[in-house]
């Protein structure tokens, strides 16, 4: 895994599951992030081939819940988040998907209570020993790229010391947020002290906060000297910000994140999740598409209200001749 030049799709909970990350790199990500899972739930989890869709799954033991899906055209740009607060723990989950996977992300920024009760998430940037035992852990342990997540700390000063510190593990990468925890979206992103974290390690640092077009790729390089550059909401809203051809019509954007649901027969919830936000950025709920999307029960009745109805069939069809070969 190289970090130098990319652009790179950002952890996103409920959203980045397989078809959204095949979406990005279909629109110019070089790394996609899947959403944040936790190693509690992943250590419950088999490896299982998914031969009827053409996935690899991390299904929860004695039941039917993918925890996880994959497949073989991301191995090499898919980074697997996990959030944790265990060294041993995060090895045993990363271990059964390592194998998989490019590269293992822990989340150290994510300031919701769930994360933060559980000693995960943004809760490890008060706990630098402890970052340290889960880095080296996994470095000593893993063939494959280890990197972290963190968010700024009250200080640029207290934000270089632990960048520092997470640098001794042998991280290959670390990726940072222009903002402290108790920061809101709506607060600007602080790239100058991103920029005092680039200027202090030698490893590829990730910048991350208020990227919006595909020129503010280059521009937050330019401001802050990172090596590459991650886009959360910016990418959620359309997809196609990684093109460099200029972003296509956000009607079509959607239509080709339903295709990519039916296609890898992507959870529902999360798919109507994924649309939910789409519209609430460009439109509303309240109208008939937003209506109509909370409504549907199933991918079918999705395709039948983007017109994906043909497309459905198609792929309902070609999984039942493929099953019955």
């Amino acid at each position: 895994m190289d970090y130098e030049n990319k652009l790179v799709l950002a952890p996103m909970v409920r959203v980045g599951t397989l078809p959204f990350r095949l979406l990005a790199a279909q629109y110019g990500a070089d790394i996609t992030y899947g959403e944040e899972i936790i190693d509690h739930k992943m250590i419950k989890c088999e490896r299982r081939i998914n031969e009827h869709v053409g996935a690899v799954d991390f299904v929860e033991k004695g039941t039917d819940n993918v925890v996880f899906r994959t497949c073989s055209l991301e191995k090499n740009e898919v980074v697997f988040q996990m959030g944790t607060s265990n060294a041993v723990r995060a090895l045993s989950a990363a271990q059964l998907v390592c194998q998989d996977v490019a590269a293992i992300d822990i989340n150290m920024g994510c300031p919701k209570s769930f994360s933060i009760s559980g000693g995960m998430g943004a809760a490890l940037l008060k706990k630098p020993d402890l970052i340290h035992d889960i880095l080296t852990t996994l470095r000593r342990n893993l063939d494959i790229p280890i990197t972290c997540k963190i968010r700024l700390l009250n200080s640029s000063q207290d934000t270089v010391e632990l960048a520092r510190r997470i640098e001794t593990t042998g991280v290959s990468a670390l990726a940072v947020h222009g903002r402290r925890v108790a920061d809101r979206p709506r607060d600007p992103a602080k790239w100058s002290e991103i920029a005092d974290v680039v200027a202090a390690l030698s490893v590829p640092v990730i910048a991350n906060g208020d990227i919006f077009e595909y020129e503010d790729f280059h521009h937050i390089k330019v401001a802050t000297g990172a090596s590459s550059v991650m886009v959360a909401r910016g990418a959620l809203w359309n997809a196609s910000i990684f093109s460099a051809d200029g972003k296509l019509p956000w009607e079509e954007v959607k239509r080709e994140y339903v295709r990519k649901s039916i296609l890898w027969d992507n959870d529902i919830k999360s798919t109507k999740h994924t649309l939910k936000e789409m519209i609430m950025h460009y439109s509303c709920l309240e109208l008939p598409e937003g209506k109509a999307v909370i409504k549907s029960d199933t991918l079918a009745d999705l395709a039948k209200l983007y017109g994906e109805e043909k497309y459905n069939q198609f792929v309902q069809e070609k999984r039942l001749f493929d099953g019955s070969r």
